[in-house]
């Protein structure tokens, strides 16, 4: 009998899942379509738009992951309750966990497999995006902002302006800057290339090197080949360029060492980490959330409520992680915080609505005392 049940709870609680996960993916592709539709043309844009929106598919199947968990619980829970069948279950003594055991498994399952989603597919699904938008189409957005190459970076009393090239095949153009503990300019290198030698060895050509005294005097050096002590090797300026959510697990480790290596910003990089695993894990609690609000005794319009009230929940925790993310980017909350924030407060909300619905928890009561 209650395998039976759980079995029928989960086809329904699957189905409507699958559903609505469907529903909004295919209004967000249309009306993305329709804001966007002016700026495709060109020979052959059928078939480019097409291949752009089954990349942009696979992303907000991620993104949308999580709300579809919430409203397909609420839905689920009130659909079997309008047809009189939560009514029944109570009648043969099955308390609410017959309800929420099915669904809580169900959305654990389906949070770790966006996890694994996120890491696999959607990452590079993100990436085709950007790409095929910037080179096709044109259209840059804020393209720049992640993938223009770094050229300032810092380590210790040195800076360096990197103009081009990588640390394999080495730099061009470059010049190091050497401050002092007052940040004045101590020593300037400027030279046409640098390659790594050894270790943390520089082998610089075409060198200019001037030395700027305590007394306000300069001494300039030229030499067409020198080597240079810089205290840094090839792998510390490994910076790779890109949205850190389109990055993978192991990508984004390596950004966050490598740019407080130099002196770059790490925030953000560390706030994707993080919410790769604590966006999607935000679908179990609130699919729990749901549950628990559909189960309430005092209930009217059971369809159109859950699907109201998983909105709010949705529009709510997406308003708290924009917040979030904006005081991560001005290093006013910490990113593990920010991250994890929304995925603890559905958590502490759901818990509470268990307890009050068992008896456990009892909120005070406001008395009115009426006055003559």
């Amino acid at each position: 009998m209650r395998g039976t049940l759980f079995r029928y709870v989960v086809g329904a609680y699957v189905r409507y899942t699958l559903g609505i996960l469907a529903g909004v993916v295919a209004v967000f592709l249309v009306v993305d379509f329709v804001d966007r539709a002016k700026a495709y043309g060109g020979e052959g844009w059928v078939l480019d738009v097409l291949k752009l929106y089954g990349y942009k598919a696979l992303v907000t199947v991620q993104q949308l992951g999580p709300a579809a968990l919430l409203l397909a619980a609420g839905t689920t829970v009130s659909a079997l309750r309008k047809k009189g069948e939560v009514t029944a279950l109570r009648s043969l003594t099955f308390g609410p966990a017959a309800l929420y055991l099915p669904v809580g498994i169900c959305a654990l399952v389906a949070c770790v497999g966006l996890v694994a989603f996120d890491e696999t597919v959607a990452a590079r699904a993100g990436r085709r995006v950007d790409e095929i938008t910037t080179q096709r189409f044109n259209r840059w957005g804020d393209w720049r902002m992640y993938y223009t190459p770094k050229q300032w970076f810092r380590r210790g009393d040195s800076i360096f302006f990197l103009r081009g090239g990588n640390p394999q095949e080495g730099f061009e153009n470059v010049s190091i800057f050497t401050l002092t503990p007052e940040f004045k300019l101590r020593r300037r290198v400027d030279a046409g290339r640098m390659r790594s030698v050894e270790g943390t060895r520089w082998e610089l050509t075409d060198v200019v090197e001037r030395t700027f005294t305590e007394d306000g005097r300069t001494s300039v050096t030229q030499q067409p080949v020198a080597e240079y002590e810089l205290g840094v090797g090839a792998t510390t300026f490994r910076i790779r360029p890109g949205r850190p959510e389109q990055m993978r697990l192991g990508e984004l480790g390596e950004q966050i060492v490598a740019r407080a290596e130099v002196g770059l910003a790490t925030k953000a990089f560390q706030l994707a980490w993080h919410n790769r695993f604590a966006y999607p894990l935000a679908g179990l609690p609130a699919a729990l959330l749901a549950v628990g609000l559909a189960l309430r005794t005092n209930r009217r319009g059971h369809l159109t409520a859950a699907v109201v009230e998983g909105l709010l929940i949705a529009v709510a925790m997406w308003g708290l992680m924009v917040v979030s993310r904006t005081l991560v980017l001005t290093e006013r909350l910490a990113p593990a915080v920010a991250a994890w924030m929304p995925t603890t407060l559905l958590t502490v909300v759901a818990a509470a609505l268990w307890l009050r619905r068992e008896g456990l928890l009892h909120f005070p009561r406001r008395s009115v005392t009426r006055q003559a």
